[in-house]
């Protein structure tokens, strides 16, 4: 059940052991995380392999955001340093979805609503890619093409 989070240990393990600083700074990071999900709430639970991916997914994100907000006030060294934390994270990460394979999807999910598909059921259909592109594809840009595809 707790795959990825056993994989991030014996990274972090690995990384300690090579005096990777970096690589051991961002995977204890990550691991503080998903504890941190684990015992959120009334009483603490061991989290899903899903629950446990969004939450690397998430780091990632936070990095790239980070990433572009230092590269927009001129701290280009900082940006580096978020991308290169992002980098690392990414190899626990699925292949994310080509262009081409997540406009099929959506194709298929507006075709699935029947013909009379409209704007109002944006959220069922953007909800249902989500669903089967499984954390492989970001979700503002599902959420783009589902519109694009419905205004058309």
């Amino acid at each position: 059940m707790a795959e990825l989070k056993d994989r991030l240990r014996a990274d972090m393990t690995t990384a300690m052991k090579a005096r990777d600083k970096d690589t051991t700074k961002v995977l204890r990071a990550v691991l503080t995380a998903i504890q941190t999900e684990e015992v959120a709430g009334d009483e603490a639970h061991e989290l899903d392999a899903d629950a446990e991916l969004k939450i690397v997914t998430k780091q990632v994100r936070q990095r790239r955001d980070s990433a572009a907000e230092y590269t927009k006030g001129g701290r280009q060294d900082l940006a580096d340093v978020e991308l290169a934390e992002a980098e690392i994270l990414q190899v626990y990460l699925p292949a994310p979805l080509t262009d081409d394979e997540l406009a099929a999807l959506v194709d298929a999910e507006v075709a699935a609503a029947g013909p009379e598909v409209s704007m109002k059921q944006m959220g069922q259909i953007i909800k249902a890619v989500n669903a089967r592109a499984a954390g492989r594809a970001d979700g503002g840009k599902i959420a783009g093409l589902v519109k694009s595809r419905l205004q058309s």
